[in-house]
């Protein structure tokens, strides 16, 4: 519930603070005082767009405060706790910012949130039925939005968003796919081609180094065998002209020599070991030498590959030593098309699924609607008949189109239908209904909607336009009614339904040095009459127009 609202530089208020009580209160004023600022701000308060216009002139910005009490609302309570915003004394404060640079700043119990968050805790505290709503009623989707609110069947709402969402999800990754499969079509040819020429070739990885290193091996094994003999002639097998024989000799002298000075047993230690290395070293070219192979064949079969290798680098326009690796990258994008080819036949399979998930759902709720819907009938008629309409009827015409494209909101067309006079057939609202009817029938709606939704605090601004006599004095009553149950705050310009209030606010413009102020205050007994007097009288207030409001306000139960 509403328990307080502070407005500061806001449109022509300078300052206003006011406390709010249980029941059903109205407000009522002069013509161009502002009876809907306070509701306005509350709007902004609650999270709606923010407009630097609203700010009061020669004010830097605006500011609006509003407290609820909310120890019996535990969606909002577990909403504040979720986001650690929770008062030990159950009490919510929600206030918004707005400067002259078009920016706004919001507040939940004194922490800053964005207004999305506001604007989602505020739907659970108040719902504004505004003057317009009966123009929205000859609209499908609100029409739909109302029958919706009444059932209060959010679980099959829900299943029916979330179906479509998953379905949209795939069929969004369907059509992707579909385009990228039209577009690599040409690139999978090409990579098909390409990595068979690879898979033919079937180049190993480190094998083109390996095949490099056997051609230079095989094309030059002539010269490694000559030089190879020629140095071990030299080195050992030529005679005592050979390096080991003169290192030999070398050896028995330095030992022959370090008897005389022990000083010389290091060199003479040194050419020994040089003489061993030596021996080894011819042994090991020896054994090269035997094993070097001169094998044409083999080298024109190298010479093949080589050149087959240096062919397809140039072809794809990198080194020889990388093809292999290449190979393995066209290999695994060609997968990744292919693979993408088939998750399209596996989306589509789960498209079909989702679709038929989606239509259980959507005939869940088609059904619940249509239960809803004659119940619906029963009580707007009803209320039609309460609101000097004697002879009218009311009737939701839903159509469930199976055939229809899958969307959040189910397969149901809706269309209000309704018959005001004897013998008229039942036709859509927007053909029949004369602006004081639409008035009447959006009021009854807004009034049975809103007995049936559990919000703790509703706000009519102005709904009754087109209304008057017996059929005000009707609609007062049902507000009083809801307010029983319900805290209803009533912005009205009519006599009937301001004294059903259980209590009543007076709005009033004044003018002080040329600067507009206008200000809100509850009304005593006494004001309250010659405020009735006022409505009745045109702003002529007489003792006749005073016995006529507290006359009113004793048929309306409120004296």
């Amino acid at each position: 519930m509403l328990t307080s609202l502070q407005i500061k530089n806001f449109a022509i208020v300078s300052e206003l603070n006011i406390d709010w009580r249980s029941g059903m209160t109205a407000i009522t004023g002069e013509t161009g005082a502002g009876k809907s600022i306070a509701i306005d701000a509350l709007s902004l308060c609650l999270g709606e767009r923010a407009d630097a216009n609203a700010i009061r002139p020669q004010s830097n910005k605006a500011e609006i405060s509003a407290q609820f009490d909310i120890r019996n609302l535990p969606q909002a309570q577990k909403f504040l706790s979720e986001l650690l915003l929770d008062d030990e004394e159950q009490n919510c404060i929600l206030r918004r910012v707005i400067t002259r640079n078009g920016r706004s700043k919001s507040f939940i119990n004194g922490s800053s949130v964005t207004a999305a968050q506001l604007k989602e805790l505020g739907q659970m505290l108040i719902a504004i039925h505004g003057q317009h709503a009966h123009q929205l009623l000859l609209k499908p989707e609100h029409q739909l939005g109302l029958l919706d609110a009444y059932a209060g069947h959010n679980n099959l709402l829900n299943a029916v968003k979330a179906q479509y969402t998953h379905y949209q999800k795939l069929q969004k990754e369907h059509s992707h796919l579909l385009k990228q499969q039209q577009a690599q079509a040409a690139k999978k040819q090409l990579l098909e081609y390409q990595v068979e020429e690879l898979d033919e070739f079937a180049l190993q990885e480190g094998e083109y180094e390996q095949i490099e290193a056997e051609h230079n091996r095989l094309s030059h094994s002539q010269t490694l065998v000559e030089n190879c003999q020629r140095e071990l002639m030299c080195l050992y097998e030529q005679d005592d002209q050979t390096v080991l024989g003169q290192l030999q000799h070398s050896v028995q002298t330095f030992t022959e020599l370090s008897s005389l000075d022990k000083s010389l047993e290091s060199i003479s230690s040194m050419l020994s070991e040089a003489a061993v290395q030596l021996e080894e070293a011819c042994r090991e070219i020896r054994s090269y030498g035997e094993s070097v192979e001169q094998d044409p064949i083999r080298l024109q079969e190298i010479e093949e590959r080589i050149t087959q290798a240096m062919a397809l680098s140039r072809k794809h326009q990198i080194p020889p030593d990388q093809l292999a690796a290449h190979h393995q990258s066209l290999k695994q994008e060609l997968e990744n098309i292919c693979s993408d080819n088939a998750r399209i036949d596996d989306l589509e399979h789960e498209i079909a699924e989702a679709l038929h998930a989606y239509h259980i759902s959507a005939n869940q709720l088609s059904e619940s609607r249509a239960i809803y819907a004659e119940k619906l009938n029963e009580l707007i008629t009803q209320s039609m008949h309460e609101l000097s309409m004697e002879n009218g009827r009311f009737a939701i015409e839903l159509v469930k189109e199976s055939d229809r494209r899958p969307n959040e909101c189910g397969m149901d067309s809706i269309d209000f239908l309704v018959s005001t006079n004897p013998g008229q057939p039942m036709q859509a609202l927007a053909k029949v209904a004369s602006g004081g009817e639409l008035s009447r029938i959006s009021l009854a709606i807004q009034v049975i909607i809103a007995n049936k939704v559990t919000t703790p605090t509703l706000i009519f601004d102005e709904v009754d336009v087109g209304i008057s006599g017996p059929t005000a004095s009707q609609v007062g009553k049902q507000l009083r009614l809801l307010g029983k149950s319900t805290q209803v705050i009533c912005v009205t310009h009519l006599p009937q339904v301001a004294c059903s209030g259980h209590q009543q606010f007076f709005v009033k413009k004044e003018v002080d040095n040329e600067q507009t102020y206008t200000s809100m205050q509850p009304l005593s007994e006494h004001l309250r009459i010659d405020e009735i007097a006022r409505l009745l009288g045109g702003d002529s207030v007489s003792e006749t127009t005073r016995a006529s409001a507290k006359e009113l306000l004793a048929v309306q139960g409120c004296a």
